[in-house]
């Protein structure tokens, strides 16, 4: 398990198992039973908070209406730059037994960036797992992790502090995070969404197979 940089150098197994295993009883006290995946309605309405227009003019989805803060530099991005791919949000956090989790999103974006997708970071401290600022968890996830794929700003993915987007997906899919690395594959259209849980990693078949499923879709 790679550490946070804030983390001692040379931790003890003690203090690394101590943090494995707060995590996951963490996890399982917030998850009561695992979600591997939820589909939900086929569409879904949400008030605008970005322009209605993507790439090349094309429609963004309601889905992708929201703009977010880059996390390196905190300057706003509209999602509707990512209308027509596969789009795999996620929520994450640096310290966490699903940490390690970084690497395989990443790899899955090198993957498969030139079909058309990108996955979508959103740093979260809603499971008390995420307690650094803004350009502390950038370098974190680009130096342990070489993570390439666009980050935004710590946010509130759960309850009634979620920002739009996260409820949104909440009720797309019937699924919202309950730990943190839930993963949304979203179709390329934007109206339908497949929840996937902290245990289904990035590298697994049937997140695999999902992701490849929605590439295959081509737009009209």
């Amino acid at each position: 398990m790679k550490l946070h940089p804030s983390c001692p150098t040379h931790p003890t197994l003690a203090q690394v198992g101590l943090a494995l295993w707060l995590c996951a009883a963490g996890f399982w006290a917030g998850l009561g039973a695992a979600v591997a995946q939820t589909t939900g309605p086929a569409s879904v309405a949400a008030p605008a908070q970005a322009s209605a227009s993507g790439p090349a003019g094309a429609t963004c989805p309601r889905l992708l209406r929201h703009t977010h803060d880059r996390l390196q530099d905190e300057k706003p991005q509209s999602l509707c730059q990512y209308t027509g791919q596969v789009v795999v949000v996620v929520n994450t956090a640096s310290f966490c037994g699903f940490t390690p989790q970084y690497k395989g999103l990443e790899d899955l974006y090198a993957r498969y960036k030139g079909r058309g997708l990108v996955v979508l970071g959103f740093p979260s401290n809603d499971f008390s797992q995420e307690p650094d600022s803004n350009q502390k968890i950038a370098d974190f996830c680009e130096n342990t992790f070489g993570v390439k794929f666009p980050m935004f700003s710590k946010t509130s993915v759960t309850g009634n502090q979620a920002v739009p987007l996260f409820k949104q997906l909440a009720e797309l899919t019937g699924t919202r995070p309950r730990w943190n690395f839930y993963k949304y594959v979203i179709a390329r259209d934007g109206t339908h969404a497949v929840a996937f849980s902290s245990m289904t990693g990035p590298q697994d078949k049937s997140f695999v197979a999902e992701v490849e499923k929605q590439l295959s879709v081509k737009l009209p």
